[in-house]
């Protein structure tokens, strides 16, 4: 099963999303989403951005450490900068560089010998944890795409790899607000698509977080907030780490209200 292998996986989802945009007109492209003042090539752009400088990590160290030894230390102005020269190229432009950039980084990622750390932003890390980190990107501006275009996404086994990722970036969200991370691990026991029961951290930790897989995602993704979603909290670090759950560095943005998507796919 190609879910089993996180750069199949990886591709499969780059897909998913492509086939959302693929045959949108150009007016489409330029559709409010639900993250403020981006539109859905700005989702797009920013999976180009963010898309090249995975491949330029795995093919070329130099290259990469050039890029962003550039990125200066605000947030807002380097995600800007980095949208800029993509966003111009106009949507059909955009998606040929979109669908060249995720081969290229595909091939790169899984070409790294196993074992051999891949550079990154703020640690180097294995080819299949970025490959990882890559998906829940994917996942998580697809989902802005697909809220934007009243698109129900249904979950598959992929959904794995990104609850895995979510699971060893838990301590994102602590983080991000200058806050201590628990001293101890949560338990987690996430209810994949077909029933099965996917499980991380220690047996007996007394912080345990369950529910649907998909509703894990949305959470760490904060495309959903946790009011709206079956994720299940036991222990008040648990309960805490609800509010506050990112599975990406930097700011935490301003999420997603209760009861925003009310009425509208999942």
């Amino acid at each position: 099963m190609t879910e089993d292998n996180v750069f199949l996986a990886l591709k499969a989802e780059g897909e998913e999303v492509d086939r959302m945009v693929a045959s949108l007109p150009e007016t489409g492209w330029a559709l409010p989403t639900p993250a403020s003042g981006w539109t859905i090539a700005h989702q797009i752009a920013h999976l180009t951005s963010t898309t090249r400088m995975a491949g330029l990590a795995a093919s070329d160290p130099a290259a990469f450490a050039t890029l962003v030894s550039g990125i200066g230390a605000d947030f807002d102005a380097a995600v800007a900068g980095a949208l800029a020269p993509f966003l111009s190229l106009g949507p059909r432009k955009l998606l040929e560089t979109w669908r060249a950039e995720r081969q290229a980084a595909g091939s790169a990622l899984s070409s790294v010998p196993d074992g051999q750390l891949v550079p990154w932003l703020v640690n180097p890390l294995p080819a299949p944890v970025l490959a990882a980190g890559g998906m829940m990107e994917l996942f998580a501006h697809g989902q802005d795409i697909a809220d934007a275009l009243g698109i129900r996404r249904e979950p598959t086994d992929r959904l794995k790899h990104l609850c895995g990722f979510g699971f060893h970036t838990m301590t994102f969200g602590y983080l991000a607000r200058g806050l201590t991370p628990p001293e101890k691990p949560f338990r987690f026991e996430l209810t994949g698509p077909a029933g099965q029961l996917w499980t991380f951290g220690p047996e007996d930790a007394t912080q345990r977080i369950s529910g649907p897989a998909l509703d894990f995602c949305l959470l760490v993704a904060r495309r959903r907030h946790h009011a709206d979603l079956a994720v299940v909290a036991e222990g008040d670090e648990a309960h805490g780490w609800l509010e506050i759950a990112q599975a990406y560095r930097g700011p935490a943005g301003a999420g997603r209200e209760a009861g925003q998507f009310a009425g509208l796919p999942a």
